[in-house]
């Protein structure tokens, strides 16, 4: 039996933008997704866009009745910048009343509510004012935030302010994958610093208003493995830790950036415009706990060509990916399954952030074509979604049983979710859903983590 501590969390992850729906009702304003389907839908897989997804504006209540069902006791989701605030200051009522049936109905399921305040949906109005590039924007945020406190504050107990704020820096001005498809390093930089000022920002206010929660940010990190212990390959691998993981992990639980991400920033002109109070504030207001997805690790080797002496500096210009020999991959996703890596991550914050409270916040297998596994009962058998799950588990109860203070597991997702560029192209989902009746149907998986929510263990 791999048995779990008393009270650990087992629940699922969502955001507003891939689920809610209802993009357009009740006074909700575009946020960067709904304009950019609006202008671009050739770049969304099918021309499905954000406007439906899987309705749960509409069908929360007897989806959190499925939560139940398969002995979920939590469930993080986000609130819509867009749809609280449609013009960044005056509260929308029907939001509200939302947000708070949503809340209400989880916690009379003894489902705990674990609520974020960003999870990639840039109000367009923000955007047009430059995005998180813009302190105006930043300050817009701590406004929301509060708003938010104060309106939901006294029934969730545990609140994060971003979701993998590395995901907006990198694919939306380093790649052109998420709006507004920016490829400029310096711009890339300050949208980084900002993101983290803001969050520190909303963990003051957060705590002016004496509320009896706790707050913390959700990291997605990705282990950097060298090919080899060359020096040129370690390096690499630092290189890629410092730009992708500790560039977020450090400032939010530390409260302060590792000096040697500051000096290659300096070194290559790259370096943010910040004054001491705002570092100051980022010192001072860490996160209470931390939240962690994980899908896959980075593998990568010394640089074979110097590049990083051009002008179109990237993250990449410092070292090159490395395919593993042995690696097992998902072909769906094109990523790599290595269970090991949730052990490292959690060892890693054990010795080198303070043994900081934390859970899974995302896990999940994302895989094309689910239709071809279903059996006579309309049931689809994924059990390469079960082992996936059970393989990780196992190595988070190693980590636990040596002293990792994690707390709890989230998968992601509970319903097969909108998935930005890729809509419904890969499902991650404990439950599927029919896109035409949008009847859902529980899967195999359902089932099995229903079981292991019950009996705390496997």
């Amino acid at each position: 039996m791999y048995q779990f501590p008393n009270g650990f969390l087992w629940g699922a992850a969502a955001s507003a933008t891939q689920t809610e729906g209802a993009a357009e009702l009740d006074g909700k304003a575009q946020n960067i997704w709904d304009y950019w389907f609006e202008i671009e839908p050739e770049r969304f897989y099918e021309g499905v866009g954000p406007k439906n997804t899987s309705d749960f504006y509409k069908y929360f209540k007897e989806d959190i009745e499925r939560m139940k069902a398969v002995h979920l006791n939590s469930f993080r989701t986000s609130i819509s910048w867009s749809r609280l605030l449609p013009d960044g200051i005056k509260v929308n009522k029907k939001a509200v009343d939302f947000y708070n049936q949503l809340i209400d109905e989880l916690i009379q399921h003894d489902i705990e509510p674990i609520i974020n305040l960003f999870h990639f949906d840039m109000p367009l109005h923000m955007q047009e004012k430059g995005g998180w590039e813009s302190l105006e924007v930043v300050e817009a945020f701590n406004f929301y935030a509060k708003t938010a406190f104060e309106l939901f504050g006294d029934k969730v107990k545990k609140w994060t302010t971003f979701n993998e704020p590395i995901v907006p820096v990198e694919m939306g001005y380093l790649n052109n994958y998420h709006y507004p498809c920016v490829i400029d390093m310096k711009r890339a930089v300050v949208v980084a610093y900002h993101s983290m000022l803001a969050s520190a920002k909303a963990v003051k206010t957060y705590r002016d208003l004496s509320q009896d929660g706790q707050i913390g940010i959700i990291l997605n990190l990705t282990p950097s493995y060298p090919r080899s212990q060359s020096k040129g390959d370690i390096e690499a691998a630092k290189i890629a830790d410092l730009f992708f993981n500790r560039s977020f992990l450090d400032p939010s639980v530390l409260g302060e950036y590792p000096t040697d991400l500051v000096e290659l920033l300096r070194t290559h002109d790259l370096m943010p415009e910040v004054n001491q109070i705002d570092l100051e504030l980022i010192k001072e207001n860490t996160v209470d706990f931390l939240g962690v997805n994980y899908y896959q690790p980075r593998r990568v080797k010394e640089k074979e060509a110097n590049t990083t002496k051009t002008d179109s500096i990237l993250p990449e210009s410092f070292f090159d990916p490395y395919i593993w020999p042995d690696r097992r991959m998902n072909p769906y996703r094109g990523w790599e399954i290595y269970e090991k890596g949730l052990y490292d991550i959690a060892t890693n914050i054990k010795d080198n952030y303070g043994n900081i409270p934390w859970y899974v916040a995302e896990n999940g297998m994302g895989v094309e074509g689910e239709e071809r596994f279903k059996d006579e009962k309309d049931m689809i058998q994924d059990d390469y979604r079960i082992e996936f799950y059970e393989e990780h588990l196992k190595w988070l109860h190693k980590a636990i049983e040596e002293g990792s203070n994690c707390f709890g597991y989230h998968v992601w997702t509970f319903i097969d979710n909108w998935s930005w560029l890729n809509a419904y192209k890969n499902r991650y989902g404990l439950y599927r859903i029919d896109l035409n009746t949008k009847q859902r149907y529980m899967k195999k998986s359902g089932l099995w983590f229903g079981d292991v929510a019950m009996h705390n263990g496997f």
